[in-house]
């Protein structure tokens, strides 16, 4: 894995801790004061190609992503982890392993002791699928992947994804930074404190992913064509279902309906899970899209209020008001004067 000077870039990738009321885009003038190439990454991550900008700084790679770090803390109140390297793959896999507020660097010397002892599923374009079946031939590491003649890799990979993914094994990644990515989908993620076996707190996570993009969208004045459901379970792996919406929407409703579906389908059974992504796909103008009138009057109902509940959630914090199901719950066994009701501790 040598890297020559006329191919090194420097590129920092940023990973941000966004409260709810704050969306990615809101970070994109403080980044774009430091370069204009900046490529975001829903829903939490950045990708910055600083190369043109060390001399205006006068500062390397490093010092720009410690830079941002206190800008964002500083203007915003935002912990961010960064990775500097030379190339987007290799500082998007170091920033994964990044915790908040922390800073890695790789050096293009470094790509190779960096990249070999990492499992295959981390490298970009190993799905599930190509995991399981690089395992089964004794590929358990990127060092193994990059260590097969590409011959090998195209015959059990197909001929363009084994080419690909075997030279991103060896550290190549040609990929620019996209300055103007066209604006196909939005996702919000939710973490549980540990490993949740409870669907009930499956579906309710799903209703809280639901609410947050449906607020986001109707505020950017978009609906979703499509839903995505990502859930990483306690051992890293993931399961992936999606569907397109019969209608594109923005409203929390009828988003969390299909959540629940798209859930449904997947038969967990006992499922330690780790986190859900919830993806609002092949996103369209609000005004482009067309709604079935229906005689369920509750449902009308729902969907009118929310202009309302936005609005206040705007002024008052996004705890305002929300679902019944979302309401922390007080338990208490204490009885009141003798009464069979029980009084809040």
């Amino acid at each position: 894995m040598t890297t020559t000077a006329r191919q090194v870039r420097h590129v920092v990738h940023l990973r941000f801790e966004l409260p709810d009321n704050m969306r990615l885009e809101d970070l994109r003038p403080l980044l774009e004061q430091v370069t204009p190439q900046v490529q975001l990454l829903e829903p939490d991550s950045a990708a910055l190609d600083v190369t043109g900008a060390l001399r205006f700084w006068d500062r390397d790679a490093s010092g720009i992503a410690r830079l941002i770090q206190l800008r964002a803390a500083a203007h915003h109140g935002v912990r961010t982890a960064a990775a500097a390297a030379a190339s987007r793959m290799i500082a998007a896999m170091a920033c994964a392993h990044t915790p908040p507020g922390q800073l890695r660097t790789v050096e293009p010397s470094d790509v190779e002791t960096f990249l070999r002892p990492r499992p295959i599923r981390e490298l970009p374009g190993v799905g599930p699928s190509n995991a399981r079946l690089l395992s089964q031939h004794g590929v358990h590491t990127v060092g193994g992947l990059a260590d097969l003649p590409v011959a090998t890799a195209q015959r059990l990979l197909g001929a363009r994804t084994g080419r690909t993914l075997h030279d991103r094994a060896l550290g190549r990644d040609p990929r620019p930074v996209v300055t103007e990515p066209v604006a196909r989908s939005t996702s919000a993620e939710h973490c549980f404190d540990r490993d949740e076996l409870d669907p009930d707190r499956h579906r309710r996570a799903l209703l809280h992913l639901a609410g947050r993009l449906g607020t986001r969208m109707r505020a950017d004045a978009q609906v979703a064509a499509g839903l995505t459901i990502t859930v990483r379970y306690a051992d890293g792996s993931t399961t992936t279902r999606t569907r397109t919406l019969a209608e594109a929407t923005h409203h929390t409703t009828l988003l969390a309906r299909s959540a629940y579906d798209l859930y449904d389908t997947l038969g967990l059974q006992r499922a330690r899970v780790r986190s859900i992504t919830l993806h609002g796909e092949n996103l369209r103008p609000a005004e482009h899209a067309t709604r079935q009138l229906a005689f369920d009057h509750i449902v009308d109902k729902a969907l009118l209020i929310e202009a309302i509940q936005d609005r206040a959630r705007q002024r008052y914090g996004t705890d305002v008001i929300k679902p019944a199901a979302l309401a922390e719950r007080r338990r208490s066994t204490t009885p009141r004067n003798g009464s069979g009701r029980l009084r809040a501790s």
